[in-house]
């Protein structure tokens, strides 16, 4: 079901859904929401469909008023006027149509009777003949043209208020598809790699797919799957060949909202719920382990917004990891990392409110209270041109001292090239088994820069000359002359900051482009295209990651909330001049 709002029309959002489900081949029908709001536009939200969506929109109900003087809908099929009660149960009396909305209605009706006509050969026959069909006969093809994805049908209503939200349930029965519909599942032999299938029938060996779990600091793990093939009763150990493992299924719940029926029995078709089990995570498949089956898992979006997470109380630090972890394993959107260079916590997900949930989660059910900052871009050093180093590094306090003798020549690598070390050492002036000491003294070193002490990146050392002493040469001197030739080259070789670009796609409305495109020009972006899709425009764009910390409420107050965008990392370009004294003056202040 696709729900979409009768105020603002399709947005960027919707158009991503609809991409999925034509991907995914998923039968749909729609439902046009908030008409008892202001600027609602029944037929608007339709035409929107249509012109942004390509399909082919089938109204099956229609209102009756709009914003304050909504009062109900009429059915199509009935052709009888629904007028509510707004007493929040849905209770409504069932009247004739009044007479301003007869012509409309009527309109509206022969639309979709051709539409259902058209869903079925025979019903075309009958309708070309007799120009009518049955009720019943409209409902069948209704539900051909849906299951076929010839047209939509779009019923309309207020959720709110429990308007229209009873005969969406009833076309949902009537137009989606059962899992006898879906058909044949198609999936892998763990041990094989050969196709298997499944029928949607309780004879076949067991098989599901987990698509929720719910994290209970009290009750525990709740895993949700939909059984596709078989029965699976309590007491059954069955097979995860995602995690290689068996799991045992205790009891079996069916779910009520936040309540639980325990079932004997779940068949093909079924969702259910089954606590505690031990591997098992959201897209995981559960099946027979004498007939293994194995359904590809839904890919996982990528996170589009980034935020550095501190505990708000000193020693709540392992708290908020035991917490974040049962938080991922609800909501595989969700992403937990620490940063090794920046030695901050990286909490990332779809957008700022997405995150701001999970940190509301993170204090209701495990008692912890974070706080939410920006990250820090993960600059890099480099250098921009070439020089010879030499470094004899030599010690002697009693006994056996230090002695090492390194010459190194450092030379810029083309972006994103990383680090390279050539040995050219010659007639044994440095013996074999102390030049990979040399590499990894630069090794160590090239992690913090001399700038501001971020990693050096895109360079080449050539090892070319040096020298040793019998007796007081070892690893750990070379190691140190190596470290020491590099630290001095760098500062001699002009070293400069590299920033993180990122790569974006944002998804706009036509009239809110030319407001997009004049902003990323003020971040210092580099627009590289713009795609129409629909009603939207796709924008491409290229970007400094230190301009985009904050995008996501800036799009949403840009656009109205009808914009979306995905961001991923591209390439390091070297920061302009002026903004790297700046860059430096507040690491300095940091410190």
């Amino acid at each position: 079901m696709l729900l979409v709002s009768a105020v603002d029309g399709v947005k960027a959002q919707t158009n991503t859904l609809w991409k999925w489900m034509d991907e995914f081949e998923v039968p749909r029908i729609a439902f046009i929401n908030k008409l008892d709001r202001e600027r609602s536009d029944y037929l608007k939200a339709i035409d929107d469909l249509e012109k942004s969506l390509g399909t082919r929109p089938v109204p099956v109900n229609m209102p009756i008023g709009s914003e304050d003087n909504f009062k109900g809908i009429i059915d199509l099929i009935a052709m009888k006027a629904r007028i509510f009660q707004f007493d929040e149960k849905g209770t409504y009396k069932e009247e004739e149509i009044p007479a301003e909305y007869q012509e409309e209605a009527e309109r509206l009706r022969l639309m979709m009777v051709e539409a259902a006509a058209e869903g079925d050969d025979e019903l075309m026959e009958k309708y070309l003949e007799t120009e009518s069909l049955t009720n019943e006969e409209v409902f069948r093809g209704l539900r051909e043209g849906t299951l076929t994805g010839v047209f939509t049908p779009v019923l309309c209503g207020s959720a709110t208020s429990n308007i229209g939200v009873r005969q969406l349930l009833d076309y949902i029965t009537v137009c989606l598809p059962s899992p006898i519909d879906k058909g044949t599942q198609i999936g892998t032999n763990p041990k094989t790699g050969d196709e298997e299938k499944r029928e949607p029938s309780p004879q076949e060996p067991f098989s599901a797919m987990v698509f929720k779990t719910i994290s209970d600091p009290y009750a525990g793990k709740l895993t949700l799957f939909r059984i596709y093939s078989g029965t699976l009763k309590p007491d059954t150990v069955v097979m995860n060949p995602n995690k290689e493992c068996t799991e045992r299924i205790a009891a079996i719940y069916e779910m009520e909202g936040k309540k639980q029926h325990s079932v004997t029995e779940a068949e093909a078709g079924d969702i259910i719920a089954v606590a505690k089990l031990k591997e098992t995570a959201t897209g995981d498949t559960l099946c027979d382990g004498a007939k293994p089956i194995l359904y590809e898992s839904p890919m996982a979006l990528k996170p589009v917004i980034s935020f550095a997470l501190a505990a708000k109380s000193k020693g709540d630090e392992d708290k908020i990891h035991g917490g974040l972890q049962r938080l991922m394993e609800e909501d595989p959107t969700l992403q937990v990392v620490r940063d090794e260079e920046t030695k901050e916590m990286i909490l990332s997900g779809m957008g700022q409110v997405h995150v701001e949930v999970a940190c509301e989660k993170l204090k209701r059910k495990f008692g912890v209270e974070v706080v939410l900052k920006e990250p820090k871009v993960p600059y890099r050093e480099t250098i921009k041109k070439s020089v010879d180093q030499a470094y004899r590094h030599k010690k002697q306090s009693g006994g056996r001292g230090q002695f090492a003798d390194v010459s190194i020549k450092l030379e810029p690598r083309n972006r994103s090239e990383g680090y390279e070390f050539v040995d050219k050492i010659v007639g044994g002036v440095i013996p074999r088994q102390y030049i990979p000491a040399v590499d990894k003294g630069i090794q160590e070193v090239m992690r913090k820069g001399p700038m501001a002490g971020y990693p050096v990146q895109d360079f080449r050392v050539t090892l070319f000359d040096g020298g040793h002493h019998s007796v007081d040469s070892s690893e750990m001197a070379f190691k140190i002359a190596g470290s020491m030739a590099f630290k001095k080259a760098v500062i001699a070789a002009n070293p400069t900051l590299l920033e993180p670009i990122m790569e974006m796609e944002i998804t706009v409305p036509d009239d809110c482009v030319g407001d997009v495109i004049g902003d990323m020009n003020s971040r210092r972006g580099k627009v590289l295209g713009v795609d129409p899709q629909g009603s939207n425009q796709v924008v491409k764009v290229t970007v400094p990651m230190a301009e985009v910390l904050k995008y996501a409420p800036e799009l949403r107050s840009m656009t109205s909330d009808r914009g979306l965008f995905t961001m991923e990392f591209s390439h390091y370009e070297e920061v302009p001049s002026h903004l790297t004294a700046k860059i430096l003056a507040a690491n300095k202040q940091e410190d």
